[in-house]
């Protein structure tokens, strides 16, 4: 899907094996990720975690699951954000998620990994998080494994974790002042699904194993930790927001403007309305749908975020840059947007300022290989030629393509000055 190249810079999780195995690709979007962030920090908090540290990140798979890869990325598959009813039942999966990283579960697995011969005799190394170069098709090798059942085998929690992980996320709920009974409506749309054949089985299932003892004594934690905790408004509009973007940009315009009035808040609303309009290639109306949710929320760098994209996909990179400009100077440390507006320099022809708002970007998000690829595309029309296959290099390497990072680097070796920072990353 073109979209995904641009709004949510798709990357992909590969594990590169003998033979191919299936890309997982990660959705990004600075106002997505923004409402995850507000509503994972509170639990993040309570389970003793570092809300700065750990990143909750959106699969694109309709399917519904969410795993921890390592100790700072939760990643949930978009289908179960869309699944789910309410904030709170994308909390309780937060909260699981988080107590498999405070409980050490992932830990113990890595520990366990060093006993082997190298990383992809065990089936895993994560080695990062990695936003694609191109299109959706491009793979991010930051895995190793022998299969995708290796690592699916690696992510499966055993029913004692999954127990303890239960009880943790309740407590961790109700410190928070999130009511626990999400948890519950959470397990209960995977109830039946152990009869299923496995291939019929949603991944969740596979990698969480439910059983009636185990949902039983969740809904006892529930009733011993309580479930009078109100209902959070904050919460509930970031978790509309979410679903609503998800859903415009995954489902058909049509589907999203027949629906679009019947959002949570008029601002979602009318931004829905901007993606489908965007989608069908109607700038006009994409436009004037975003500024209508602007006038409702005009300090909202997200919304101009969006704006800015629109207007750079419709080849108006001058008024792109005003846009992304002001939404730069409301959220000044957001690497997506900053992004952005360094992508809108350069189609302005603008190379120069572009690597300011790039470089900037890069130092808050070293992992997005969009922003190398952009940056490496600056510092050649800079003339600066061993800069550019430093980021070249960099993008390959996070791409899992060693041998085309291999000549970048050996070529940026010998025209930047040994030792210098740019020297020591291509080294």
């Amino acid at each position: 899907m073109k979209w995904i190249r641009f709004l949510v810079m798709a990357t992909a999780m590969t594990l590169m094996a003998a033979t191919p195995a299936r890309a997982i690709n990660l959705l990004r979007d600075a106002d997505i990720e923004y409402a995850l962030r507000q509503l994972s920090a509170p639990i993040l908090r309570a389970a003793g975690l570092s809300p700065s540290r750990i990143r909750v990140l959106v699969v694109d798979d309709s399917s519904l699951n969410a795993f921890v890869a390592d100790t700072q990325h939760i990643l949930i598959h978009s289908g179960l954000i869309l699944k789910l009813n309410t904030a709170e039942e994308l909390q309780a999966v937060i909260a699981h998620e988080a107590a498999h990283i405070a409980n050490g579960h992932l830990s113990r697995r890595v520990a366990n990994m060093r006993n082997a011969r190298t990383a992809a005799g065990l089936g895993l190394v994560l080695s990062g998080i990695a936003a694609a170069a191109g299109g959706a098709e491009a793979g991010i090798g930051v895995a190793a494994g022998t299969s995708s059942s290796a690592l699916r085998n690696f992510l499966a929690h055993t029913r004692a974790e999954e127990s303890a992980a239960d009880q943790s996320s309740i407590r961790y709920l109700t410190s928070a002042g999130i009511n626990p009974e999400g948890a519950v409506k959470v397990q209960e749309i995977f109830r039946g699904q152990e009869v299923l054949s496995e291939n019929r089985q949603d991944p969740y299932m596979r990698t969480h194993p439910l059983s009636r003892d185990r949902l039983r004594a969740l809904q006892g934690y529930v009733a011993a930790y309580g479930k009078d905790q109100k209902s959070d408004g904050t919460a509930n509009y970031w978790y509309a927001r979410t679903q609503g973007k998800l859903s415009a940009f995954l489902r058909n315009p049509n589907w999203t403007l027949r629906r679009a009035d019947s959002s949570a808040t008029q601002d979602i609303g009318f931004m829905r309305q901007a993606v489908a309009y965007h989608k069908q290639s109607n700038l006009k109306k994409a436009v004037a749908s975003i500024d209508k949710a602007l006038q409702l929320r005009p300090n909202d760098p997200f919304l101009l975020d969006l704006k800015g994209q629109i207007l750079l996909e419709g080849r108006q990179a001058n008024a792109a840059i005003a846009v992304y400009r002001q939404a730069a100077a409301k959220a000044p440390k957001e690497a997506l947007i900053l992004g952005g507006l360094g992508r809108a320099l350069l189609a302005a022809g603008q190379p120069r300022e572009a690597l300011k708002a790039l470089e900037s970007a890069r130092a808050r998000d070293g992992q997005d290989a969009r922003i190398l690829r952009d940056l490496a595309v600056a510092y050649a029309q800079t003339k600066q030629p061993g800069l550019a296959s430093v980021a070249t290099a960099e993008r390959y390497a996070l791409q899992g393509r060693l041998k085309d990072a291999a000549i970048h680097a050996k070529r940026a070796e010998a025209l930047v000055p040994r030792g210098s920072p740019p020297w020591q990353r291509a080294q």
